[in-house]
């Protein structure tokens, strides 16, 4: 374990300065088009860098995301339930949806949380490595695949209460900025934004290895820096809200492709 963090900080460090060097060259104009991944408004630096197997921090998570879905020290592993990872490749498009006996609405890292916390393994924060190891590789499985999103037949109505809580939340001005999701990610996109481009939001490519965190993270702490972005008050980790809004910005992304992990700044 030690020295998997001591590869990982090495590997961050380069990747600075991989970028550094690369510099933050931005293309003459940006898309507008809605239904584009995040992919598509990165600069050629993080391009090349997402597609190079050598340097990409992604590697190690997924190097270690492959370790944890094989290892039964705990007494079961992950494929002895499950199977192969190829065989979860429809896993991932399919959430955030309703699970448990109380139809409560959870995301994929939710979902590893459960299985974990049920067969006592460690890592048990939305944050925590392995969470985000486990994630990587499922939804690396589940790459090209379209985002499937669909309403719980058996709970519909509890369903569409979610689904439409989080398009009032993206619609929703809040913060000092008093600004909703809506403003940058419908009416700005492809715009510049300080150093980066606006993009219309699709969460195509999760989990992130975001620049600013020199570390993978979750869909979830992506919606709460948002909310630190404009100001608000922010939810805490795992906050049904942000549930919701997870929920809603799936939906609206139904049948793109999914291409995560990815980089982003």
């Amino acid at each position: 374990m030690k020295a998997w963090h001591r590869a990982r900080n090495l590997i961050m460090n380069l990747v600075g300065l991989v970028w550094l060097c690369a510099g933050a060259v931005q293309a003459d104009s940006w898309p507008t088009d809605p239904q584009l991944s995040g992919n598509t408004f990165l600069p050629p630096g993080l391009i090349a860098l997402q597609n190079d197997t050598l340097n990409n921090p992604l590697t190690l998570w997924l190097d270690k995301g492959n370790t944890l879905w094989r290892d039964a020290s705990g007494g079961r592993s992950c494929q002895s339930c499950h199977g192969a990872l190829q065989a979860m490749r429809q896993a991932a498009p399919g959430f955030p949806k309703l699970a448990g006996p109380d139809a409560t609405l959870i995301n994929l890292e939710d979902q590893i949380l459960r299985c974990r916390q049920r067969t006592g393994q460690a890592g048990n924060r939305l944050e925590d490595d392995e969470v985000l190891a486990l994630s990587a590789v499922l939804h690396h499985a589940a790459r090209q695949q379209p985002i499937a999103v669909q309403a719980d037949a058996a709970h519909a109505s509890q369903w569409q209460a979610h689904l439409e809580h989080g398009a009032q939340l993206f619609a929703t001005r809040m913060g000092r900025m008093n600004l909703a999701c809506m403003h940058c990610h419908d009416q700005n996109v492809g715009k510049q934004m300080r150093t980066d481009v606006i993009s219309p939001a699709n969460p195509t490519g999760f989990p992130i290895y975001r620049m600013a965190w020199q570390r993978l993270g979750t869909m979830d702490r992506r919606l709460r820096a948002c909310y630190s972005g404009v100001q608000a008050v922010l939810p805490a980790p795992g906050d049904p809200a942000l549930r919701d809004l997870e929920l809603y910005l799936k939906v609206r992304a139904n049948g793109l492709p999914l291409d995560g992990p990815s980089i982003r700044r």
